[in-house]
């Protein structure tokens, strides 16, 4: 897979997971939430070493 293609899925994944945060945080379940947020960190530090290289 190439780098370009890497990058989109990413940042695919980092707005999903943003999606389902908002949905967590509204339905009031603070664990899926933050589940949710360390997962968007993880996704956006792995964008940063795939665009850094």
């Amino acid at each position: 897979m190439n780098e370009r293609r890497m990058r989109t899925m990413y940042v695919v994944g980092i707005a999903l997971n943003a999606v389902a945060l908002i949905y967590a945080a509204m339905d009031g379940s603070p664990l899926f939430a933050v589940t949710f947020g360390i997962v968007m960190i993880y996704l956006g530090v792995r964008y940063w070493m795939v665009s850094n290289t």
